[in-house]
This record gives structure tokens, C-alpha cells and sequence, in this order.
């Protein structure tokens, strides 16, 4: 599933408590593979939580983060 800027949904509107890899890269203006490192060497700025075995990244983080906070 391919997934660009234009059809992100705002973070403000966003439903979902955590998003895909792929999704979280995109709102951050980073590369998927920068967010699988933060999370292999637990050395950046958001943890994942896995569901099902997959990374996922909290709504709430990425808001906080894309604040200053």
C-alpha cells in the first residue's frame, strides 16, 4: 500500500492511537529505515510499541515530539 504526503490524515484528525512505520516516517519527514533504528538501538526520540509483532509509534508521541515537548 503506497502511502504519500497528500493522503496522510492530519495528526490533529487522526483516530488511530498508533500508526505503521510508514505512516509515523512520513508525518516526521523522516525515513522509515531512521525510525527502525530509533527503535534497534533505543537511541532516539519516540519508542514503539509492537502489535502483532510490528512496530507501531503513538499518535500522542509523534503530537509531542512535532510540538517541542
Amino acid at each position: 500500500m503506497k502511502i504519500n504526503l497528500e493522503s496522510l490524515v492530519p495528526l490533529d484528525q487522526e483516530k488511530r492511537s498508533a500508526l505503521p512505520t510508514r505512516e509515523a516516517a512520513l508525518h516526521l519527514g523522516r525515513k522509515e529505515q531512521t525510525l527502525r533504528l530509533w527503535s534497534c538501538l533505543e537511541n532516539g526520540p519516540l519508542r514503539p510499541v509492537r502489535i502483532n509483532g510490528r512496530l507501531a509509534w503513538r499518535v500522542s508521541d509523534i503530537r509531542s515530539l512535532l510540538a517541542g515537548a
